[in-house]
Parts: C-alpha cells; structure tokens; sequence
C-alpha cells in the first residue's frame, strides 16, 4: 500500500513537466575521441571506441592551468572540453565560503539533472553555517550553459551515445577543475556531494580525484544505461533508443560513464550512498546491487535508505531528512 502510494506520487509529479522532447537516435561517432576502425560499421565502432575510454588512463585526467574568475561569489572558467555550443564550454559556479569553523573544509556540489540556477542552493547555505565551504557547479548544458535551441539540458543525457558519453566525462573533467580551485584556496579537506546524476558524476569525480576524501551519493546505481532504460525520468530518451540498440550494447557502450567499473577507486575515500524505497527513476533494485557492490568489495560504505520516491526526496519532510543524512555525514568525515 505505501509502494503503491508513492508511486503515483512520483507519477504525479513526473507529469507535471510537459516540455520532454523525444530525440532521434544517434551513434554520436563525430563526438568521440576513440572513435574505432573507420572500416567497421558504426555499431562495431562505438564499442570499439567506448572499450578504448574504458582502457585510457588519461581519459578522465584533469589538465591543469584555467583562468578563473571569482566575483560576487560566482566562479568562471574554461572547461578542459570543447564542444559545438559556446555557452557550454564556460563552466559556471556558486561559493558560499564557510561562516565560521577553521575553513579548511569544503564540498563540491553536484546537482540533478535539469537542476535550476537555484538547485541546491539552500543546501550549500546550511553546509557554509556548519562550517563547510560548498561550490555548486552548473553541469554542461544547464542553466548559464544551455544554447538557444534547448529548454531542457537534453545533450547530457539522450538518445545520441556518442554526445552522451563526452558531455558526462566533460562534467568530471569540470569537477576536477573545480576540485583544484578549492584547492588553491587552501581547503585541504574535501569532499563531493552528487545527487541523482550529479551521484553518477560524483562517483566518477571521487574515483578519479585523490584530493576527494569523502563522498555523498544522494540515489545511486552501478550501470547509467540501466537508469536511462528504466528509469520514469527518462523515458521519453528510452523512446529515442527503442528499436536501434538493446540494453546489453547500450550499457556496454555507456560503461565507461557508469560507476561500476570504478568502484574499486574508491578505496580509501569515505562513502554514503542514498538511495530512496519507492524510487521509479533509479530503480531500487539498481541502488541495492550497488550498494551489495560496495559492500562486498569492502568500501564499508555508510548507507541509508529514504522512506520516499525520487522526484518525492524534494518534498517536505523527505528533503530536510535526506539534507541532515548528507550534511552530518560531511561534517563527520571530512
């Protein structure tokens, strides 16, 4: 009965947004840095080109030197990725230094996908007043970083593979860079905060930033491409995918954007993993096996379990409890 509740809760609120666009399908192959035997067709290609990512250890690697500009507490700077939109290759930011503790400590926010300017901002002003600096990044695509053409921040996450997996690696480049600003100004413990994708993005930034002590994954899975099948969120992309690619090839085409292969690089990092009962847009059954993942490889992650949806984890009381869960891991371990 309450299953049954909260789903139609999170069907209800799905609904309320109308603007989803369903986008053709597309191999991507102009988007890719690997891009396979140019004699193969595209299908062999992206595998070949997405096993490539997966085997490139510089793939992830964070080139140092941007110019970054801090004003009014907005923060600017290039991101390491070019793309065909101007506007996403300047990657945006808010800081809210901490009010009052020892200011060493700061946390990356990563927002969900389609995230407001606003997202998450209240979370950042309660992390600064508990003493832990937080800079919220804007994920490629959102907000300051969205062309003309788009209403929605469709290029992250769409039914082109190719686009889909550069633009999700040029959000943990952005982090990475991020990372190293607060690190030059003098927070030597540091930590990332993701939510929904921005879990995925974080997960992926921890693997990959050993500055990254501690991790909180708010609604987490192994694989991205299983979210993107099943999740209520993204349907509107599965109908872009239905009838070109099944989900065996898209997850291994997808796999080197998915937390999976890299849960052993969190060894050694401090790790929460959310994940909510009643969630239809990162199934529950994907957050439980990666959380018997982790466990079994002996991360010793810290877990929790909201009594709510995913779309509902933004409703009263389920937001204030999954933002004392996130702020006292923070404040305990870093």
């Amino acid at each position: 009965m309450i299953g049954r509740f909260f789903h139609a809760w999170e069907r209800r609120l799905a609904a309320a947004t109308t603007n989803r666009v369903v986008r053709p399908f597309e191999w991507g192959l102009d988007w890719m840095d690997h891009r396979g035997d140019s004699s193969a067709d595209p299908a062999q290609r992206m595998e070949q080109g997405a096993a490539a990512a997966l085997a490139d250890p510089g793939w992830f690697a964070s080139a140092p030197g941007p110019d970054y500009v801090l004003r009014d507490g907005r923060l600017t700077f290039p991101s390491q990725i070019e793309t065909p939109h101007a506007a996403n290759n300047t990657v945006h930011a808010r800081y809210f230094p901490a009010e009052s503790g020892d200011r060493r400590r700061a946390v990356l926010v990563l927002p969900q996908w389609n995230a407001d300017t606003d997202a998450h901002a209240g979370l950042c002003r309660f992390l600064a007043r508990v003493g832990i600096s937080a800079l919220r990044l804007s994920l490629p695509y959102h907000d300051a970083r969205m062309p003309p053409e788009l209403e929605r921040a469709d290029y992250i996450v769409s039914a082109n593979i190719g686009r889909t997996l550069q633009v999700n690696r040029q959000a943990v480049l952005d982090a990475r860079r991020a990372i190293a600003w607060l690190d030059a100004q003098g927070h030597d413990r540091i930590g990332i905060l993701g939510t929904s994708l921005g879990s995925c993005l974080a997960s992926l930034t921890a693997a990959h930033e050993p500055r990254v002590t501690a991790a909180a994954l708010n609604h987490v899975s192994p694989y991205f491409a299983d979210v993107v099948w099943d999740g209520l969120s993204t349907a509107h992309v599965r109908a872009g995918l239905d009838g070109a690619i099944d989900l065996d090839r898209l997850r291994r085409l997808w796999l080197p954007i998915s937390p999976y292969p890299y849960i052993d690089r969190l060894r050694g990092t401090r790790v929460l993993l959310v994940y909510a009962r009643y969630d239809l847009s990162f199934p529950v059954h994907l957050s439980r096996r990666f959380v018997a993942e982790c466990e079994r490889r002996r991360l010793h992650p810290r877990v929790f379990a909201l009594p709510c949806g995913h779309y509902t984890t933004g409703e009263t009381p389920f937001k204030w409890l999954d933002g004392y869960v996130l702020i006292q891991f923070l404040r305990r371990n870093l």
